[in-house]
């Protein structure tokens, strides 16, 4: 059962929980685990809390993959695994920035890695564009960055939820033609 979902939201908008109660039920239907692909890294004791805090959430039948910056290989190298959370797109493209990476490219190239697998896929995601422009051009770069990313996941994606106050609102597929 191949299934691709984007969840995004704003900050604390709980699109992480939602997106790990979807991938929970998914991993229920297919009697697989599930995999968690972790885009996040600890360079801080702030950030480590809220790894742990992700963790303990979810609990230990989670598998997790460390991935901050291959994500489509770890993509490849999980389906079959069982349903996997991609938590989060918008940590990755920091990540990439950091690292001078082929943004774009890179997100062209998950796109087609989501459309080619065989186990369900959930990804989390940012709504970056809601607020004011931002007054550096680093931030700027990062806003847009973001936002081009998103939408090439969200075209490749089955299901695109948009995650208000806790609660999902379907978003895609829906009867507008683009």
């Amino acid at each position: 059962m191949s299934k691709s979902i984007l969840i995004t939201g704003g900050a604390r908008s709980g699109k992480s929980v939602i997106a790990e109660r979807i991938t929970e039920r998914l991993a229920a239907e297919t009697r697989l685990p599930p995999v968690y692909i972790a885009t996040a890294q600890a360079f801080d004791a702030e950030m480590e809390d809220r790894i742990a805090l992700h963790q303990e959430r979810r609990g230990p039948e989670w598998r997790t993959v460390a991935e901050p910056l291959n994500v489509a290989q770890a993509l490849r190298d999980t389906d079959g695994q069982g349903p996997r959370l991609l938590d989060c797109l918008t940590l990755w493209v920091s990540n990439m920035m950091h690292h001078e990476r082929e943004i774009e490219a890179e997100a062209r190239a998950l796109a087609q890695v989501i459309t080619t697998q065989t186990a369900p896929v959930v990804l989390v995601t940012n709504e970056v564009g809601g607020g004011i422009v931002p007054e550096n051009a680093l931030a700027r770069r990062f806003r847009d960055e973001a936002g081009r990313v998103n939408q090439i996941i969200a075209q490749a994606c089955e299901e695109l939820y948009l995650a208000v106050a806790g609660y999902p609102m379907k978003v895609k597929p829906n009867d507008i033609e683009i």
